[in-house]
């Protein structure tokens, strides 16, 4: 996130917020639409770019563990390298590092190259996330944090929907060559919109390296990221490999794995903004009970989910329990260290993206070395201790 900026909208009172504001917003949920688009990508295009560069489907799962470590140690970082730097010159320039990785990723003539270009993804993940939470902050009055926040992280759940199935059906039709340069050429279009929205964001203040270990000292935060590592570790150590369970678990033929692809999403999307309304209401039970959900449906998809059916419903319910992750975790941070926003949602963002490696990395070796069952087991086994890093903090 951002330094605290002087726009008016910031601190205003006032009941109404200039519509260019607003748009400003939704153009940082495009953004955010995006590069969790590009992030994920991937996960449907497996089978694809296994077979085409010869490496099996834990390999190719490296396509997302990479950049998910260099985000998690770009989110914290970056912010201290730019300093005062205009965050709307920041966000500009990580969108069109995104774009020259994509390009890169459809010309990629071997594996090696490929996870290259996903190492420069890394890099504009882990820095446009430490910093758009912070510009939607920046771009509306106090008691429209929430809505904004909510808006932003529908982007991001938004490209389950639209995102990552459509680049699997783009890459079942063409060639996931040609899935890359569509997520290519979609950040063209963020870059316009990001331009033309945008007012200018220079900071006031810098972020100091040293402020992000002390966000552990509170109770909150600390349990806030324990939880986002436990739930997103646990999500992608299993979604990274969903394509192949659903065709090896489920026996669902590889033309319906984007179509279901889509229902996963807008189930996340219908999470995403139910949890940001309970959440409102009870964090910790909105963080607690999302948590729960994904644990039962992890653990009972190897038995439940061994039918076309019971895998379609299964990933229903997946996609709506995880939807509500990132919305619920993020307000109780920033309710609870709104002097220290920017600081403790750069933690929560490197944490985010450690845990989509470390996730999808143990997740490729279980699938390697055991079985596409065991990834769903260990996922099951991440988010179940969720309830005990929310509770670690009731008193908070």
């Amino acid at each position: 996130m951002t330094g605290t900026a002087a726009a008016p909208a910031t601190s205003s009172a006032d009941e109404r917020v200039p519509l260019r504001r607003w748009l400003a917003v939704v153009a940082m949920a495009v953004g955010t639409f995006a590069l969790v688009t590009v992030e994920s990508l991937p996960v449907g295009l497996l089978p694809f770019v296994g077979g085409d560069l010869h490496v099996s489907e834990g390999t190719a799962g490296l396509m997302v563990t990479v950049p998910g470590l260099v985000a998690a140690v770009t989110a914290p970082l970056l912010p201290v390298v730019i300093g005062r730097l205009d965050r709307r010159i920041a966000l500009v320039g990580l969108v069109a590092l995104m774009v020259l990785a994509n390009a890169l990723s459809a010309l990629a003539s071997d594996f090696a190259v490929l996870l290259g270009s996903r190492f420069l993804v890394g890099v504009s993940i882990g820095g446009f996330w430490a910093l758009a939470a912070g510009v939607a902050v920046r771009l509306v009055p106090e008691r429209l944090v929430p809505r904004a926040v909510s808006v932003v992280f529908g982007g991001a759940t938004a490209a389950n929907v639209l995102g990552v199935p459509a680049g699997t059906l783009i890459g079942g039709l063409a060639d996931w060559r040609t899935a890359f340069a569509a997520a290519g050429a979609l950040g063209l279009l963020v870059l316009a919109a990001l331009l033309l929205l945008l007012p200018a964001l220079p900071a006031q203040q810098a972020v100091r390296l040293r402020a992000l270990p002390q966000q552990f000292r509170h109770p909150v935060v600390r349990a806030g990221v324990i939880a986002t590592f436990l739930l997103v570790g646990g999500h992608f150590a299993a979604f990274t490999f969903v394509s192949p369970v659903l065709q090896d678990v489920s026996g669902i033929g590889e033309g319906a794995i984007g179509p279901l692809l889509l229902g996963f999403g807008a189930a996340g999307i219908l999470g995403n903004f139910l949890a940001g309304a309970a959440a409102e209401r009870n964090v910790r039970a909105t963080i607690v009970t999302v948590g729960a959900v994904l644990t039962a449906v992890l653990a009972v998809f190897p038995l439940a989910g061994r039918t076309p059916v019971g895998g379609a419903l299964l990933l229903l319910a997946w996609g709506l329990a995880f939807g509500g992750v990132p919305v619920g975790v993020q307000t109780w941070i920033l309710k609870a260290a709104p002097d220290s926003a920017e600081a403790a949602t750069a933690l929560n963002t490197s944490v985010y993206n450690l845990a989509i490696a470390l996730g999808a990395l143990f997740g490729g070796i279980v699938a390697t070395h055991l079985s596409l069952n065991g990834v769903l087991t260990t996922g099951a086994l991440f988010t179940l201790l969720t309830a005990l890093a929310v509770w670690s903090a009731r008193r908070s």
